[in-house]
């Protein structure tokens, strides 16, 4: 007579750890060796806390425990019974990363395209897949077997043909190593456990509890574990109520016997894995007992039913409406719709807070979304309320690995100034002397505003020795500091500037530069030692892997492999609130369960593609579907929604676009027939940073003294005391330069002065030679310092405009250049105006001609009229008054000498002069200084000389700059009506 199954399922609102270990504790607790003569076997070690705080929980005072296994324990053998002198012993298991390596090196023999990152990129899932074939207990030779005939994309063919070439290789690099997968000791860990139960079983009771994975060795585990004398298996969230011909249309569905077509199986379904667990132990639902034991944590009966109806499939929803009001009752479930992910953040944070208000009430928060929970963590420190994030976070967003990579980085880089300057002031970098640090990265930070310098280290030395210019001084002060970090980053650039090397080898100088900027404290706490540990393993694990890498795959690389590893932090946050990922929720529960992100998406997420079987192949060889994601996203969701108080939450909008509502929560939302809205939660959202009475700032007109007001001025400054005083106060008086951005693009005054410095070496070193001109150009082009996008996007408009000068010159040899770039400057009006000419010419007639060079648009005619853009006027009153030396005469031309296209000839270079007669309404070229003269002493007597006020945003249309905006609060006032 068979042996009867002992199966029994613990429904959705039922705490399933809590009410675990009170039925335990009711069925053995009696003997004081009961429970500790027992064992539990577990989905996973998270779960394993989990069951041990329940027991903590249940005990209320001294108990010991029953052992508590987790099902995939590598040493699964030794955990459960003395494995001691096993006559047949399961082989090691290969080490995952080792693994990785090989799969990369053979990827890349088969595909030499494929750089090392890439390689182990591609390795990675490649393993995903090859673990899925061995959980699956698929053989990989079966790829060979199937007809998939001419319909599969070459894509997938040219993948499928790849994969069995590694797969044919792996065996071998297994058979070399004397070393079998994990999945597949796994696998054989798990038989024979099943095995020696069955012919002897356990003297005390075994428990296999929260298993919810299908595979086949799970499965027959715990079909033995149920038939145990003393064995028993107890599942979470199994829907033994619903209807028969709802668990039927579950699948999964074998072919029609006539087509040879199968029914799609509905592997979104929450039960779905639970049904195909249940058919490969071999029993039916009806076979399970509820669990009979409840805890203090349970929510309402009624919650489990509601939650079954919400998860039904679409062919059954129709029959909500006619449900009774009980089964879609969802009384302690509440939802919070907020606009922005920032907004989710902050509400969820006060739902956690207001929870510590009660004494002995807990709180969770459960989101797959990492990024909210890192927000939610923040907003709890700044209330002093430290909170763990028990998922864990990966590898490269923390300090160390973000120290590896910003090294890796910059070395790969050739020390670019943005890559750099990110390693230099990293937090971890020189802790023992690291206010002095941060003051020269500081210095050096100013220095290399701008374009980038020349590539590599030598690039630098090369920018900081340039000292001429009004940065000078800067560079000078960071010279100063820079050899004391140039030494410690030499190694790396030796290695790392050589080509292509092998991979220990940039692990190796990267580590010790690593350790030269970092010291021992690099490698502390639980982020420290699990950097430690990947260097370590990669040096020694990579003779295994690609032969060599170029030092530009190392970063993305790295990254790969540091995404890969999960540091969880130790235990330390406040022991009553809780962040979880969905595999760390399963089996906990609290008081309080917030379940956010709950977009599209997110919860539940995209399910990633294979890039190595496309899904006919996955269906034929009978693996899971991609679609089985989204169902056990369902089945986290409905276990998370049988705590006594749920709060959903979700952003209408992400930070690029709006957001579509999850599946699940439109579900809800529909069979409720509307939840409940967190109202208090989001009145104080909006009440917390609510900043009271508007008080908006008058616009600013700052009135200092007269004698405190500057008594010089250039003519370049002249249009913006006129049109935007307040800017010229801050930029004069203040003392507040606009900063250039680190590695900024070549703007149009960097273009500028580049033009300009190839002028005057023309002008002093070749004679203004047309023959000359544009090999000046060429030489500046093909500097190491000219930015690339310089070189590729400016060059060939540079070149035609710089031939088209060489042209003017050559055309007009009555007309001799004088001087070029020369400053001078003359008291007027009670100040004394300073000025630097880009060209000064001598005419036939013996006048000057004011000639400035432009790279884009000159000022317009009407600008001019306006009493703006009068520098070429003001520079012909410095020239005529002897301002400049060596040159006297009466300005009689004023020109613009544009290096941008032609709006007449379509060509790169033109002259333009607001003196033209040819223009409509021109200004006389014998009044155009006295003009200047005039508009120039009325700005100076109304804020130099004068007390009138620096008003912001004087004339707008003339004042198009906007480096100080912000500090004149310009959005709060502009434009208002009083």
């Amino acid at each position: 007579m068979p042996t009867a199954l002992r199966l029994y399922a613990i429904p959705p609102h039922r705490a399933f750890a809590d009410a675990l270990a009170n039925g335990l504790i009711k069925r053995f607790g009696s003997d004081p060796m009961g429970l500790a003569r027992g064992l539990v076997l577990l989905p996973n070690n998270r779960a394993k806390k989990a069951i041990q705080d329940a027991f903590v929980r249940a005990s209320g005072g001294g108990l010991l425990l029953p052992r508590l296994v987790a099902v995939g324990d590598p040493e699964l053998d030794e955990a459960v019974f003395d494995a001691a002198g096993d006559p047949d012993p399961v082989p090691p298991a290969v080490q995952p990363l080792q693994r990785q390596l090989i799969l990369a090196r053979l990827i890349q023999q088969a595909e030499p395209r494929h750089d090392a990152a890439e390689a182990v990129r591609l390795a990675g899932d490649l393993a995903a897949t090859l673990d899925q074939l061995l959980i699956e207990e698929v053989p990989p030779r079966r790829l060979k077997e199937l007809d998939l005939g001419p319909e599969l994309s070459a894509h997938w063919e040219r993948s499928l043909k790849l994969f069995e070439i590694v797969l044919e290789h792996w065996p071998k690099e297994l058979a070399r190593l004397g070393r079998i997968d994990l999945a597949d000791r796994r696998r054989l860990l798990i038989d024979k456990v099943a095995k020696r139960w069955k012919a002897d079983p356990p003297a005390g009771f075994v428990c296999a509890a929260g298993i919810t994975a299908s595979a086949p060795a799970i499965a027959r585990l715990q079909r033995v574990v149920a038939g145990l004398p003393k064995g028993m298996v107890a599942l979470p969230d199994l829907a033994i109520a619903i209807s028969d011909a709802e668990w039927d249309m579950l699948g999964p569905h074998a072919p029609d016997p006539v087509t040879g077509r199968r029914r799609r199986n509905l592997e979104t379904h929450p039960q779905f894995h639970l049904k195909l667990l249940l058919e490969r132990m071999g029993v039916h639902r009806s076979e399970f007992d509820p669990w009979r034991a409840a805890s203090e944590h349970d929510a309402a009966p009624s919650r489990s039913k509601a939650i079954a109806s919400a998860m039904q499939p679409p062919e059954l929803t129709h029959g909500w409406t006619t449900l009774p009001e009980r089964e879609r009752r969802l009384d302690g479930v509440r939802a919070l719709e907020v606009a922005t992910p920032a907004e989710e953040a902050q509400a969820i944070a006060l739902a956690l807070r207001q929870t510590l208000e009660t004494p002995g009430r807990t709180a969770a928060l459960v989101t797959p979304d990492r990024a909210l929970a890192r927000r939610v963590a923040a907003h709890c420190a700044r209330w002093g309320i430290a909170i763990d994030d028990s998922a864990g976070q990966p590898l490269s967003i923390l300090p160390p690995g973000t120290l590896l990579l910003a090294l890796a980085d910059a070395a790969a880089q050739r020390f670019a100034p943005l890559p750099l300057l990110t390693l230099l002031k990293h937090p971890l970098v020189m802790p023992g002397t690291r206010p002095e640090w941060l003051e020269g990265a500081r210095l050096l930070d100013r220095a290399l505003r701008g374009p980038r310098p020349a590539p590599d280290l030598a690039g630098i030395d090369r920018y900081l020795a340039e000292q001429d210019g009004r940065d000078g001084p800067l560079r000078q002060a960071a010279l100063r500091w820079w050899p004391a970090a140039r030494v410690l980053l030499a190694p790396l650039e030796t290695v790392f500037g050589g080509g292509a090397q092998p991979i220990p080898e940039l692990l190796a100088a990267l580590r010790e530069v690593a350790q030269a900027l970092g010291g021992d404290g690099l490698w502390s706490r639980a982020e420290g030692r699990a950097a430690a540990t990947l260097l370590d393993d990669l040096e020694r694990e990579a003779g295994d892997g690609p032969r060599r890498a170029d030092p530009d795959t190392l970063a993305p690389m790295l990254r790969t492999l540091m995404d890969q590893i999960a540091v969880r932090p130790p235990q330390g946050g406040h022991p009553r609130l809780a962040i979880l990922g969905q595999l760390e929720a399963r089996l906990q529960t609290a008081d309080l369960m917030i379940l956010s992100g709950l977009n599209e998406g997110v919860w539940p997420g995209l399910p990633a593609p294979d890039p190595w079987l496309a899904p006919r192949i996955r269906a034929e060889l009978g693996l899971p579907g991609l679609e089985r994601r989204i169902g056990l996203a369902a089945h986290d969701l409905a276990g998370a929604l049988g705590a006594p108080e749920v709060l959903l939450t979700r952003a209408r909008r992400d930070a690029t676009a709006p957001t579509i509502a999850s599946r699940f929560w439109l579900r809800l939302e529909a069979l409720a027939g509307g939840l409940d809205r967190a109202q208090d939660l989001a009145a104080w959202l909006h009440a917390i940073d609510r900043p009271g009475a508007h008080e908006p700032a008058e616009r600013p007109e700052p009135s200092p003294p007269v004698e405190d007001r500057p008594k010089a001025i250039s003519v370049t400054e002249v249009d913006r005391l006129k049109a935007d005083p307040y800017a010229f106060y801050a930029r004069r008086m203040l003392k507040l330069m606009p900063l250039d951005p680190v590695d900024a693009d070549p703007s149009a005054a960097w273009r500028g002065t580049a033009v300009h410095d190839v002028l005057q070496k023309w002008f002093e070193l070749d004679g203004c030679d047309p023959a000359k001109l544009r090999a000046r150009a060429e030489a500046m082009l093909v500097d190491a310092r000219t930015h690339p996008m310089m070189r590729a996007l400016w060059q060939p408009r540079l070149m035609e405009a710089i031939d088209w000068i060489a042209r003017q010159i050559a055309e007009d040899p009555e007309r001799k250049v004088l001087a070029v770039e020369l400053d001078g400057d003359i008291e007027f009006a009670g100040v004394k105006l300073r000025g630097k000419f880009d060209r000064i010419d001598r005419l036939p007639d013996g006048g000057l001609a004011i000639v400035d060079y432009k790279t884009g648009q000159p000022p317009s005619t009407r600008a001019v009229r306006a009493g703006f853009s009068l520098q070429l006027g003001l520079l012909g009153l410095i020239a005529e008054r002897g301002g400049f030396a060596d040159i006297e005469g009466v300005a009689r031309a004023f020109e613009y000498w544009s290096l941008a296209r032609s709006p007449r000839t379509g060509g790169f270079g033109y002259v333009d002069s607001p003196v033209d007669p040819k223009k409509k309404e021109p200004i006389p070229a014998e009044e155009f200084v006295d003009i200047a003269a005039h508009h120039f002493a009325d700005a100076v007597r109304a804020w130099l000389t004068g007390d009138q006020p620096f008003t912001a945003k004087l004339v707008p249309e003339y004042a198009p700059y906007a480096e100080y905006d912000q500090l004149m609060r310009r959005d709060e006032w502009y434009g208002r009506r009083d």
